[in-house]
């Protein structure tokens, strides 16, 4: 199974999301091809009902330890209420990597 396949069945497994996006970004990074270590996560869970920011993204990255510990190096996250996804929408871009060769 693939990281990004694990990470979609944790979350979806701990957080019963509405929606669930799950990108393999590791080819935007300094990584060898076919890597899986960089990913963007857009998550809507009721879950997050009367969390802040800071303790949402703590849950996920709690559901995902194993995969930090295992080579994962970064997740951009964004975690939203179903009400916030229909007023917000999703769409986001993840911060530019300044790791590795491609540094500036």
């Amino acid at each position: 199974m693939s990281v990004a396949d694990t990470i979609r069945t944790k979350l979806e497994a701990g957080l019963h999301p509405q929606h669930l996006e799950v990108d393999n970004e590791s080819h935007m990074h300094s990584v060898p091809k076919g890597s899986e270590t960089h990913f963007k996560v857009l998550v809507v869970s009721e879950s997050f009902a009367g969390m802040g920011p800071v303790d949402r993204h703590r849950a996920v990255n709690a559901l995902l330890s194993a995969e930090f510990s295992s080579g994962m190096h970064a997740l951009s996250l964004r975690t939203l209420t179903p009400e916030q996804w229909a007023r917000e929408g999703g769409a986001f871009e993840s911060p530019k990597c300044l790791g590795g060769s491609k540094s500036g």
